[in-house]
């Protein structure tokens, strides 16, 4: 039965994306990015909805008062990265529209990422490092002087269930060259949606967020570690089994996903 479930969320994915990214990308030409935005939220929003309906797998989430209030309040979001689904759950829980930090080539994706493309996102060459953090550091303090808060995935890939990856600094150091809050977040997808997996299964996917931490007069290190030591210890409450059954051995890979680093 998950295999059957799989396959029939991968073909619901795959009609309702093309014909969805041909729709906003004429729409592009007439509407504003904020419109854009909650545009494609609403497919991403689509996939979710058959996740659940398809593939068995719910979200618990805890902590939305956490959250940052009002209309231009600045965030950056620091995410544990497991699998694809928080990449696509994130935009659909967050009351303010997210701009991710990934690498240029996902543009290219066919229609996935060419409706990407007409988007106000920060993407990135990751060959030309200076000049990619200069980009979103500008980038980002003009997305967030207008409410949109900027999310990245500090492990840079997506990280095996109960393993701990390297945290990158890029998104402390965000946070700091613009004053915004950073905002840890724990999530557990792997228990239904594995690193690479094809075959998904039901069950819960626990989503927490942890209260914002302020970057003023921080060093980007030492931020990180705070950062890290929230997200960790938090994954080991929500999931302690996989934690258990790692036995404390930790990946560390560096290959770039939406929101890997600078």
């Amino acid at each position: 039965m998950p295999l059957i479930r799989s396959i029939l969320h991968l073909l619901w994915m795959t009609i309702t994306v093309i014909p969805w990214a041909i729709f906003v990308i004429i729409a592009s030409l007439f509407v504003s990015s904020t419109t854009m935005y909650w545009m494609c939220a609403g497919w991403l929003r689509v996939a979710v909805t058959g996740g659940t309906v398809i593939l068995g797998i719910k979200n618990r989430v805890t902590g939305m008062d956490n959250l940052p209030t009002g209309e231009t309040s600045a965030a950056v979001l620091l995410v544990k990265h497991q699998s694809t689904w928080e990449t696509f759950c994130m935009p659909t829980l967050m009351p303010h529209p997210l701009a991710y930090v990934f690498k240029k080539e996902l543009l290219y994706v066919p229609f996935f990422g060419w409706a990407m493309a007409r988007m106000d996102m920060i993407h990135i060459d990751r060959s030309l490092r200076a000049q990619a953090f200069n980009r979103v550091v500008a980038q980002g303090k003009r997305l967030m002087s207008q409410g949109t808060w900027v999310i990245m995935f500090p492990e840079g890939t997506r990280i095996p269930r109960g393993q701990k990856g390297v945290y990158k600094s890029g998104g402390t150091r965000l946070a700091i060259e613009t004053g915004a809050p950073v905002i840890p977040i724990a999530v557990t997808s792997a228990k239904c949606w594995p690193r690479k997996a094809f075959i998904k299964t039901p069950g819960v996917v626990d989503i927490s967020i942890g209260k914002p931490i302020d970057s003023t007069g921080r060093q980007p290190d030492e931020l990180m570690r705070e950062v890290e030591a929230w997200i960790e210890a938090e994954m080991r409450r929500l999931d302690p089994e996989a934690y258990a059954q790692s036995k404390g051995s930790e990946g560390a890979t560096s290959s770039a996903n939406p929101g890997a680093q600078a």
